[in-house]
């Protein structure tokens, strides 16, 4: 973890936070009641995860577009037909009930994890990426896990 820099691993945890939270409120009702009397039904459980869970995959659709511009040729074409996975699979596979939705974005992520790994062996990401990426993903999912079995 010391080759990930300070600031990409601090806003990546950062970035779990909102999927901890859910998990949180699913597995607390006290915290649930505290959630929705004070931010909303939207910002606790399976909601906050599903939604936010789909908004972050379209974003790193948008890293992944912006690794492929550091490619050439056929490559490059490749990178950015990749690219645009992510945000299409979150699109059309985050609706349903929460189960559903939460088993399908675990898939989007662990699908997502497999194309940092081919933007990166292609040299397109930062060496340091794989790091972050694996814990990142893996906190997600054991999150998201909570939404789905719990």
């Amino acid at each position: 973890m010391t080759d990930i820099p300070r600031a990409a691993l601090i806003l990546g945890l950062a970035g779990v936070l909102p999927f901890l939270w859910g998990a949180m409120t699913l597995l607390s009702p006290g915290l649930a009641e505290w959630g929705l009397a004070n931010l909303g039904p939207r910002f606790i459980g399976p909601y906050v995860q599903l939604y936010y869970g789909a908004v972050i995959l379209s974003f790193m659709s948008g890293v992944l577009w912006g690794f492929a511009t550091k490619a050439e040729d056929a490559r490059a074409a490749t990178g950015y037909a990749l690219s645009v996975i992510p945000a299409l699979w979150a699109f059309f596979m985050a609706g349903g009930g929460p189960v559903s939705a939460g088993m399908n974005l675990i898939f989007g992520y662990l699908g997502l994890l497999v194309l940092d790994f081919a933007f990166w062996r292609w040299g397109l990401a930062p060496r340091w990426w794989m790091q972050l990426r694996v814990l990142l993903t893996a906190l997600v999912v054991i999150c998201l896990s909570v939404g789905v079995f719990y």
